[in-house]
């Protein structure tokens, strides 16, 4: 039997899912040609690694326990047990924006700004507020079926993590008044605690919209 989210979320250290589609990959039309950007300002290279048949994206606008993690890594483990695909065709899309930004840092920012009694996460091996992002590995006691539900090992086998710019402002601004610091030094010493392999887009709402303009289907992965 499965291990319940909730009890799964506990392997992550965290203590502490209705999808929307547009169209299947039974029925996909040919993508639209995109121009090249232009701005050097965004990197849009996460778009040539969408080469898989079947493609999702999942939206994940607050923190909500890591769910949206949780539902990407387990989309992809249920095709591939319902078809025998390979990983190699599954393309996953994780964004992380709004009130979810906290699960795009390290777990230095974790802890040293309290995220996790501020999010009320706290960690079941002591009761308290957790001092990590509590998705960005698993505990090695963790399941051998949920070892790979985190974000290190989900960028690692392909996954794709997008985090939301706008929504990073609530970031830096922690920076600029912990710090007394000007908005791009900012911007610039917030940026070197994202967990790496994460990308940064203009906003969340572009990062999704973007997705499904590259052939993957729609999913609200947070409750």
């Amino acid at each position: 039997m499965p291990l319940p989210r909730r009890s799964f979320l506990g392997w992550l250290g965290a203590g502490m899912l209705v999808p929307s589609t547009s169209r299947g990959p039974w029925a996909r039309e040919p993508l639209p040609d995109h121009p090249d950007p232009v701005s050097p300002d965004w990197d849009m290279s996460w778009v040539d690694g969408l080469t898989g048949d079947y493609r999702a994206a999942f939206d994940a606008p607050a923190v909500d326990e890591g769910s949206g993690l949780w539902r990407a890594c387990m989309w992809r483990d249920e095709y591939q047990e319902v078809y025998g695909v390979d990983r190699s065709t599954l393309s996953a899309v994780l964004v992380i924006r709004h009130k979810g930004i906290p699960l795009i840092m390290d777990d230095w920012y974790w802890d040293y700004f309290k995220v996790g009694r501020d999010q009320k996460l706290k960690d079941p091996t002591t009761n308290r507020w957790t001092t990590i992002n509590p998705i960005r590995t698993t505990p090695p006691d963790t399941p051998p079926q949920y070892a790979d539900y985190n974000l290190e090992r989900f960028m690692a086998t392909g996954g794709i993590v997008l985090g939301c710019h706008m929504a990073f402002q609530m970031v830096t601004a922690k920076f600029r008044k912990e710090y007394k610091l000007g908005p791009d030094e900012a911007e610039a010493r917030a940026k070197e605690h994202i967990i790496p392999g994460i990308v940064l887009q203009p906003s969340g709402i572009f990062a999704v919209l973007r997705a499904q303009q590259a052939g993957c289907n729609y999913v609200l992965a947070t409750e």
